[in-house]
Parts: structure tokens; C-alpha cells; sequence
């Protein structure tokens, strides 16, 4: 059976152009093969991939395609183009994919496969045109909450699957926090014995954690679909676990009792303490000699049991720690109010119109990672028809689709404009959630939605017709077996 064809620009998030040739359809047959640059075979095999499974047909690697995977230039290094854009032509005698970098056409990858229509196999038609695209924002993040309820490597597997089909590139891991400790690290074995064991977790019902293998695994797993993984070790603050762990890092060096309730702001590392800045750089060393991405996240929110001058004294000595261990850090925008190493990055999470040692930050030349809670914190219920649900909670209000779509992230603070915003990153802290499933569901389909505020130009944005596309969208999630919130003011297809 022929499945019907759909638009060129009925994709997530909407490409920078889009323009269709509707006299210029291509129909994938049992004839059709993919040819690809030998450097880029990886990503044509995952096309091809798509194309059999969509089809039933055969869809071989092949040296004449008509289906093709180009890298510019020679060796795919083509100066002054955006590694992770590229170009889409259809046409009636084949399909160009043309990038300056494997990323890139990973990411046409992407739009090829919202592209496909759902059917019961056989041809497959393409709409005829051409794309030309590039995203607005470098980094485009999504962070999942290890640390109040542990989620498996396979679950982060099949997270990674899910998000990057929106071109989201980074995975922002917050694996340490007072409810538990979800890193292994070889030289404080304790971390995650102690904070990794039974009865860790909100509730005591999040127990687990990764082991250095678990960890290197997912980093790999993540790197083939240029996925850049950031792991974060929450400090001062947010520290009972290591502090149960390791009594020496407490005040008075006496063990706190274990913590699985949802309170915030009790716990900090002692400032003034040489023990401190040896766990912290012990952490540090071992965390960034097994995370290749160039990010080492240090948390610094809430951490109102440090008095404001020890924070100035942590933070002083530990951002360069990072560096040290040849990594960027990135904070909670709390971090802002110290001066700041030249390659820090504040990440902004509160619902204040402004925030001054942010707007300070970016004015110095730093680069802000933008996540209004109330815009961005996937852990927020959805709106009103969904207050009864026991996923998610409120205290930055209500968080529907739209309004996860109707925002700018260039806009969002005075002082802080396009040239400042490195990107913007979601937040799902998982205090209420107990499976894969509930994650999924408070992701989706929000992250859809942020990640087009990340990639498409501003002035491409309308929210009526991302809805529709959205709407399209949710056979395809029922087909992947994701589970995701069928907001009633959604038109979802059938």
C-alpha cells in the first residue's frame, strides 16, 4: 500500500528554508540504493536503515545511489560553514544530502525520517524540493535528574534515541545531589556504595547507579549520534549524600543522616576545609578523564547553607579546577556572582525577569546557557487540565506546550542578548517520576517544542502551524512506543 506523501516542511523543528517542489516527488523503491563519502558510512547505513524498516525493501550501501550522503570539500572540513547545517534536494531521479560535517548530515538524516510517511511498508514517497538549513543556537540540551530517582543505561539509551530526533545535541546528566550519588568514582569508592545503594532516592525508590564502564559506554553510545554528554556534580550545596559517604567532608566532621525527602538548600561542603578541595579535585579529575565533551557541570544553585563569602571562597578555588582537568564549566547562574574564569558559563533556571550577575556575565564576554524554569523545567506540571496528575510539580507555574513555545530565548534577560546565548537546555528533575515512561511523558511533547525555540530562526516561528506539525507527530511517537501527554488542545492525528 502507497503511504501519503508528506509536506517538505512537516518537520521538527521547522528548517531555516524550506522550498518545495511538488512536481519533483521521489518514491523509494525495491531499486533504491545509498551512496555515501567513505568518512560519513556510519550515517548513511542509519539512513538506509530507516528506509528498510519504513519500506520492507532492501536499501543497500551502493557506489551509484540515487539516494546520496555528501561531505563539502574534501575532507568534509569546509571553512566558514556551520558544522552541524546542510542541504536537502529531492527530486524526481534522487535525493542529495550535502554537509560540511558528518553532524550535519546526521541532522538531514533526521528531517529524511520525519519525511517518511507512517504505512504499511512498501514505496515511499519524498516530497520534492529543497531544504537549506542550519540551527539559530550551538547548543541545544536537554537534562535528565539521575540523583533524586536513577535511571538505567538503557533507559538513557533509549532516551538518546528519542531526543535526538529533534537535533537535540547535548545530554545534561545531573548525577550527584543529596538523595544519592550516581557516578562511580574510583578513588572515593563510598559515593556510590553509600549514595548509589538501597534506600537512595526520593523516597528511598531510586536506587542505582553507573559504573565508570556504564558511564564510558553511554558517552560512546551518545557520540555516534553527536550527542555531547554533560555531567554535572552538584556543589556547595546538594552534597548530603557525599557528606553520609564521606563524614570528613561535613561540618565537624560528623556523617548528616541519608535524606530522601524533596527539601532543598541544607547541605554544603566546608569552604574553608583543604579535605573539601581534595574530594573536589579527586571528582574532577576522574569524572573529566571519562567524559571526552568539553563540559564539566558544577552545579551551584541553592546553596543557602553556605554563607555568601564561603561561596565566593569555593567557587573561586573549584572553577579552576575545572579547567585544570581541560574542561568549560558550567553553573547554575548562581555561579554568576563571583568573578568568573574566562570560559565559564552561567546557566540561567530561575523565573526573575532579570538577573544582574548574569546580565555582568554576559556584558564580560561569557556565553549563557538559557533555561527559564518557566519556560523550559519539563518537571512542571502541564496546564490546567493536567493539575491532577501525580508527575510533575508547580512552584514555577504551570507549563503548557505553547508556553514552552513562545518565548525567545534572546529576549528572555536585559543584558543579555543573541551574541550571549550559547543555547538553551531543558530541565526534568525526577523527584516524581519512577520509570521511563514518566519521563517520557513530562518530555514529550515539550522538548519538541524548545527544541524549535533552539534551531529555527525567530522569525519562522508561528505557533499555529507548529502545532499542526505536532499534531502529526503523535502517531509517530505511539509508533516508536513513547509514551507523551495528548494535550486536548493539540489536534493529534489518528
Amino acid at each position: 500500500m502507497r503511504a501519503p506523501m508528506r509536506r517538505l516542511g512537516d518537520v521538527i523543528p521547522l528548517p531555516a528554508s524550506v522550498r518545495p517542489d511538488e512536481a519533483a516527488t521521489f518514491t523509494v523503491t525495491a531499486g533504491t540504493a545509498v551512496t555515501a563519502d567513505p568518512a560519513v558510512l556510519g550515517v548513511a547505513e542509519r539512513l538506509a536503515g530507516l528506509l528498510r524498516e519504513a519500506s520492507g525493501h532492501p536499501i543497500p550501501l551502493s557506489g551509484n545511489g540515487s539516494i546520496r550522503l555528501l561531505l563539502d570539500g574534501e575532507t568534509g572540513a569546509d571553512d566558514g560553514k556551520n558544522p552541524e547545517g546542510y542541504s536537502l534536494t529531492i527530486e524526481a531521479d534522487g535525493v542529495t544530502l550535502r554537509a560540511p560535517a558528518a553532524q550535519g548530515l546526521f541532522n538531514g538524516v533526521q528531517t529524511i525520517r520525519q519525511l517518511i510517511p507512517l504505512g504499511t511498508g512498501g514505496d515511499i514517497p519524498l516530497p520534492g524540493g529543497r531544504i537549506e538549513d542550519e540551527p539559530r543556537f550551538a547548543y541545544r540540551g536537554t537534562m535528565l535528574d539521575l540523583a533524586r530517582h536513577f535511571f538505567a543505561p538503557e533507559q538513557l539509551r533509549a532516551y538518546i534515541d528519542a531526543i535526538v530526533q529533534f537535533k537535540i545535541n547535548h545530554l545534561h546528566l545531573h548525577l550527584t545531589d543529596d538523595q544519592g550519588w550516581r557516578l562511580e568514582i574510583a578513588s572515593r569508592p563510598r559515593l556510590t556504595e553509600v549514595g548509589g545503594g538501597a534506600g537512595t532516592g526520593v523516597d528511598g525508590a531510586g536506587p542505582g547507579f553507573l559504573t565508570a564502564g556504564d558511564y564510558t559506554d553511554l558517552v560512546a553510545y551518545a557520540a555516534e549520534r553527536f550527542v555531547t554528554i554533560v555531567p554535572e556534580i552538584d556543589m556547595p550545596g546538594h552534597v548530603n549524600a557525599a557528606q553520609v559517604a564521606y563524614p570528613e567532608l561535613a561540618p565537624e566532621g560528623r556523617s548528616p543522616q541519608p535524606r530522601t525527602d524533596t527539601e532543598v538548600g541544607y547541605s554544603s561542603l566546608v569552604a574553608s576545609s583543604e579535605k573539601t578541595y581534595e574530594f573536589v579535585d579527586d571528582v574532577l579529575r576522574e569524572v573529566a578523564a571519562l567524559t571526552p565533551g568539553p563540559y564539566i557541570h558544577v552545579g551551584g544553585d541553592e546553596a543557602f547553607a553556605t554563607p555568601p563569602e564561603d561561596y565566593r571562597t569555593f567557587m573561586t578555588r573549584v572553577l579552576p579546577l575545572v579547567g585544570k582537568h581541560g574542561k568549560r564549566a558550567i553553573g547554575w547562574h548562581e555561579i554568576a556572582t563571583v568573578d568568573l574564569p574566562p570560559t565559564a558559563i552561567p546557566q540561567y533556571w530561575r523565573v526573575e525577569p532579570t538577573d544582574d550577575g548574569v546580565a555582568r556575565a554576559a556584558a564580560a564576554g561569557h556565553q549563557v546557557i538559557m533555561s527559564p524554569a518557566d519556560r523550559t523545567y519539563l518537571d512542571m506540571k502541564y496546564e490546567k487540565y493536567d493539575e491532577s496528575s501525580p508527575l510533575g510539580l508547580d512552584w514555577a507555574g504551570l507549563v503548557g506546550i505553547e508556553r514552552s513555545y513562545d518565548w525567545d530565548p534572546a529576549e528572555r534577560l536585559p543584558g543579555v542578548g543573541e551574541e550571549s546565548v550559547l543555547g538553551v537546555e531543558s530541565a526534568l528533575w525526577s523527584e516524581t517520576l519512577r520509570s521511563l515512561d514518566d519521563v517520557c511523558y513530562m518530555t514529550f511533547p515539550r522538548l519538541a517544542a524548545i527544541a524549535e525555540v533552539a534551531w529555527t530562526p525567530r522569525a519562522a516561528r508561528d505557533w499555529r502551524p507548529f502545532s499542526r506539525r505536532l499534531g502529526a507527530f503523535g502517531p509517530r511517537w505511539s509508533a516508536q512506543g513513547i509514551t507523551f501527554h495528548q494535550d486536548p488542545e493539540i489536534d493529534w492525528e489518528s
